[in-house]
Order: C-alpha cells, then structure tokens, then sequence
C-alpha cells in the first residue's frame, strides 16, 4: 500500500506513513538570542533554515555569528590603543590604532605610525652631527650624519677625510700630492716626475722620460732606436740587424736557414739561397734522381709508384699509369669479370637482391651480379601482372585511391590489375560521366574563348544552364536594344543598305544602323536627288539626252554643215559651236558620277563580304572549341564532321 501527503502529492510512502513535513526551527537548532525560521518544512528541502541575530547577522543553514571583538588579538602592538566600535560579524576590519602620546595620530585596520626619532640612539658617532628632520615612523633611515668640514652622508655614517695619495697611485720616480683630503673632494691628487717637477698629472700618473734603448736591450750585434724616451710610449724601441732585417719592440732574427728543419724529404736536395730573416718561404728541393725536377717552398714531385706503396687487394690487378708524384691516387684496381675502380681497390662482385628489394609476394633475380651493373635486378609479382627493373613491382593498383576524379565526383575502378590501367570511372551527380579521367560536369559556354556573343561591350553572355549535357542554349543579349539570340550572337545592329533597297545607280547610306530605327536609310541619285525610306526617282533627263540625240547623217538627218558640226566656231555669232561644247561637258559630268557610284558599291559589296566571313569564321572556331571538348584534342576533326552531319 501507498500513503501520499494532502498537502504534496508527489510525497509518498510505500507500505507505511509518508513524512509530509520536517520543521527544522523546532529543534531550537539556532540557540538561545537568535530567531530561527524554515521557509519550507518538506523533507525535500533541508539545511534551508535561517538564524538571525538581534544586530541582523543572519546565516543559512546553521548558527550565525552575531559579534566579533577584534581588539581581542592586540593588532596596534606597545604604544597604542585599540578600539573596535562595531563587533558586528559582518563589520570587520574597523577597528581603529590611536597613538598614546598623540591620539590625534590614528589608523584603521592597522597600527598607526607614531614619532621615532632615530638620532636618539647615537647613529652618526663621535665628532659628527646628527640631525633628523622627520621624526615620524613613517620616515625611517632619514637622519643625516654631518662632518666638521662640511662632508655630510644620509642614512649612515659620513667619511670625513680620504687621502688619495696612500693608494700610491703614481708611478716610480714620481711624487703624490693630495691638496684637498676631503671624502667628496677625490680626483684632485697630482702626480710629479722627480727629475722634472714641471711634469705634473692630475689624477694619474705623470709622463717622465724612459730611454728603453740604455740598458741594451737589443744585444750586441744590433742597433738599437729609441724614437721617443717618454713613459708614455713603450716598447716601440727598434732593433737593426748589419743585413737589414729589423723588428720594434724586440730582438731582430737576423738570419734563418729553412733548409735545417728538412722539409724537403728523403731523395731530394735543399737550397736556401737567402737566408734573411724576411726572406723566407725561398727554399729549393730538387729531386736527386733528377735534379730538373724541383719546387720552391715544399718538396718536388719525383716519381712514385703507388702499386707498390698501397696496392690493390688480392685476385685484383694493380697498375699505375703515371709514377710521378705529381700525380696520386691514378693507380686502378681491375677484377677478373672487369670491374675496376680508380684510387682503390674495386667491388667485384654485388648481389642486389640479397637486401629484398622487392617486397612481399615478389621474387627477385639479379641477372647481372658485376658492380657496375647495378640496379638491374628484376621484381616479379606472384600473379604475373607486373614486373619492375631496378624497383619493386606494382602487381596490384586501385587508380581510385588517388583520388584522380577530385572531391564532387564518384571514382569507380572497374579492374584493379596492373594490366588493366586508366579504366577508371568518374561520375558526376547529374549522370555525366568519363572513363579514365575526370569528367564535365559543368560547362559555362559564356566562358568560352573566344567570347561567343561578339563585342562584350555590345552584348552580354548569359548561360542559364551549365551543365554539360545542356549546351548551345546561352543567349546573346544585346545592352543597348531589346534583342537576343540563343546559340550565337545577337543582330544589335541592322544596316538597312545590306539589302541593296535604292535599285541600281543610287547610294544608300544608313545614318543610326539600329533596329529601333528602321526606314531611315537614304537612296541618293548620281544628278543629288535623295530619298529617305524609299528608292529615289532621279530626273532622266540628262540620261536620255545622251542617248536620244540624233546622230548627225543618220536615220534620214540631214548632215548638219554648222559650225558646230565641223567642231569649230565660225564667228558668224548664231552660237552653234558653243553647244557642242556643253553636250560634252555634261557626258563627262555623269560618266565621273557613274564611276563613283560604282566605287561606293564595290566598297559596301566588300563591307558585307567580310563581315559574312567574320561571322562564319566565328561559328567555325565555336564549333572547333566545342569538338575538342566532346571528343579530346586528337578527335576535333573528327568532332567537326560529326557536327556538320
């Protein structure tokens, strides 16, 4: 059976009474002076009680502290009063250090610092004034100790009087004087030479005459210099041998001879033809097989034989082409198979596979074992489906694991044999896919080079869908007008003189070119008779004038006996000649514009040919571009023809 508490549900008890309430405060569990209150009496909640003092210091859960004295530990120390004005637990450190001589002198939370006066206790000693100008605590190690000759120190005993003199601070033969022994009056010493007072150095040694030459410090046999007798300079004395050979400082070598350490060698004869000390590194050895052969400074080459000195080891053949020691280490050692080796003996013989070379579940074979045949030897894989030189095999390879479709791709190696390579599969998430390589799954044709819409600056490229298998659906948009192609460039412009709308003998020129402006073409005749939209209808006149004029003598007109006719003027004044005159003239004016008409054609014919060629040539590099990436670089031509079909 189950109790449960009226007063909380979620209390119960199985098999027995539940404890539906604990009153903590009824136990007087906070003592006698504080009140004790539990805000919730349920066993749920315990040590949640409060006591509090009479002053309110409360705390939860237990016994509060209602007061603390703490003058109790005597935190002032000797000369003081302690006074703490609240003993409240939670007011501490406010008890207050008073001095006793002065209680004006106070410090809370502290000792308070108090006069001392540190000259009482006799710090500067006899024969020197003490004086402390702050007698507080505060200010410790302040007093100052005052000399009879003014030399005063802080904090400790003044030196009153130093005599720099009884360091000896002069050099031998000369006299100290100290004017002013004063302790802050150091430096000022004078040092005297004895044979000359008027040498004087103050604070150092003076610099008196010192001749290093008088106590013949150069020997017997050679002159001794000294440029400059004074102390100040020494050891630059010079000593002169009788061959010239001089040296400062110090005693001259006057003569060695480089032959006496031998260092030519045995069989050879040395010469030294100087034997001046600066003449050094001028010796000779000549070889005594062969005095022709010599060296200065070192020993000569002569010959030597190394295959007799060093050799070759056993069962290999030593031979030394050039003996002379002038050439070392030239000898070679030969094996019986033919392996040699220069300045050593050779390795005959090296089997490559005895440091199993080629991995596990291969098999090694070196076919050659010379030296010099290295790297020859053969890995086979157990499956024969690889066999390397020089490396281990490859028997088997996942082209996959090396991630050739790159990270948007699923790689798929249908055959992991070595003799089955690049079979492998990439595949795009939309279905493209490419064996043995990756494959496109993209393709911006906006991006192709060159740019497909023409002019950028006319016309823009937009490529809605770039996936690879929707291709030739970007449009060409044109920036200025309302127009767009898809698969190619857009007709921005329209020429409307293209379509040779004026009829024959007329120039056409079209000012704007746009499709926003249309008809506005103009149809000029060869005599400046225009129209705009429309074919000019140019004045025949001039035209037929020429061709209807009746040929004098023919068709039934009587020859004419004129003036005119003779194609002279007569002077009878009736003017006949001067008319010819004229008919020529006009045939000349319309022959020139007729030619110039037909300049302005052939220029606007040739306009129209290359802009055609220009397009096709476009068209023709798009669908190369396009080929080479169906079909690879090998395949174009072979993509071009499947185009055009």
């Amino acid at each position: 059976f189950t109790c449960t508490c009226d007063s909380d549900s979620s209390i119960t008890q199985v098999d027995g009474p539940a404890t539906c309430e604990n009153d903590e405060c009824s136990s007087n569990i906070c003592g006698a002076g504080q009140m004790c209150f539990d805000p919730s009496k349920s066993l749920r909640s315990l040590k949640d009680f409060t006591c509090t003092c009479a002053n309110g210091v409360k705390a939860t859960g237990g016994v509060a502290t209602c007061e603390i004295d703490e003058c109790i530990t005597d935190p002032c120390g000797v000369g003081q009063t302690c006074s703490d004005p609240d003993k409240r637990y939670n007011m501490q450190h406010d008890y207050t250090c008073s001095c006793i001589p002065d209680s004006s002198i106070t410090q809370v939370d502290g000792p308070a610092l108090c006069e001392n006066d540190e000259c009482s206790k006799n710090v500067c000693g006899t024969g020197q004034t003490c004086l402390d100008l702050n007698t507080s605590t505060h200010s410790l190690k302040d007093f100052t100790c005052l000399c009879a000759n003014g030399v005063k120190a802080t904090g400790g005993i003044a030196t009153c009087e130093f005599d720099e003199c009884t360091n000896s601070p002069c050099d031998a033969g000369q006299t100290c004087n100290d004017p002013d022994i004063r302790y802050n009056m150091q430096h000022d010493f004078t040092c005297t030479c004895d044979s000359d007072s008027s040498i004087k150095q103050v604070d150092g040694p003076a610099t008196c005459e010192n001749d290093e030459c008088r106590n013949d410090i150069c020997g017997a046999v050679q002159v001794c210099f000294d440029p400059n007798k004074s102390l100040r300079s020494l050891k630059d004395f010079t000593c002169t041998c009788a061959n010239g050979v001089k040296a400062t400082g110090g005693v001259a070598t006057c003569e060695v001879d480089e032959c006496e350490a031998n260092p030519c060698g045995v069989g050879q004869t040395c010469n030294d033809p100087d034997k001046k000390y600066n003449m050094q590194h001028d010796y000779t050895c000549s070889c005594d097989s062969d005095a022709a052969l010599f060296q200065i400074d070192g020993p000569a080459t002569c010959s030597y034989d190394e295959c007799q000195v060093i050799g070759c080891s056993t069962g290999q053949a030593c031979r030394d082409e050039n003996i002379s020691r002038h050439s070392l280490k030239d000898f070679t050692c030969t094996c019986a198979n033919g392996v040699r080796a220069t300045g050593g003996d050779a390795t005959c013989e090296l089997d490559e596979c005895d440091t199993a070379p080629c991995g596990p579940q291969q098999t090694c074979d070196d076919p050659d074992l010379r030296y010099t045949a290295r790297h020859d030897y053969i890995c086979s894989c157990a499956n024969e489906t690889g066999v390397k030189i020089g490396a281990p095999a490859v028997c088997e390879l996942d082209e996959c694991v090396s991630a050739p479709c790159g990270d948007s791709q699923v790689c798929e190696d249908l055959d992991t044999s070595m003799k089955s390579l690049k079979d492998y599969v990439c595949t795009c998430s939309n279905g493209v896919s490419a064996a043995g390589g990756q494959a496109t799954c993209e393709y911006d044709e906006c991006a192709m080079q060159p740019y497909p819409c023409g002019n950028p600056a006319q016309q823009e490229c937009i490529d809605s869908n770039t996936s690879y298998v929707s291709r030739h659906d970007f449009k060409c948009i044109c920036r200025d007008v309302n127009r767009q192609q898809v698969d190619g460039p857009a007709m921005c412009s329209k020429n409307e003189c293209e379509a040779a709308p004026c009829g024959k003998g007329q120039a056409c020129i079209d000012p704007v070119q746009s499709w926003e402006s249309l008809k506005d073409f103009t149809c000029t005749c060869s005599n400046g008779v225009k129209a705009t939209g429309a074919p000019a209808t140019c004045s025949e006149s001039v035209a037929n004038e020429t061709s209807s004029a009746p040929v004098p003598g023919a068709g039934g007109v009587p020859e004419d006996k004129s003036d005119a006719a003779e194609g002279t003027n007569d002077g009878d004044g009736d003017g006949d000649g001067d008319l010819w005159w004229l008919v020529y003239l006009l045939i000349a004016v319309l022959g020139f514009i007729i030619l110039a008409g037909c300049i302005v054609m052939a220029f606007i014919y040739s306009r129209r040919r290359s802009k055609q060629i220009d397009i096709g040539t476009f068209n023709q590099v798009i669908a190369e571009q396009e080929a080479e990436m169906r079909y690879g670089s090998q395949n174009s031509a072979l993509g071009m023809q499947y185009n055009q079909i």
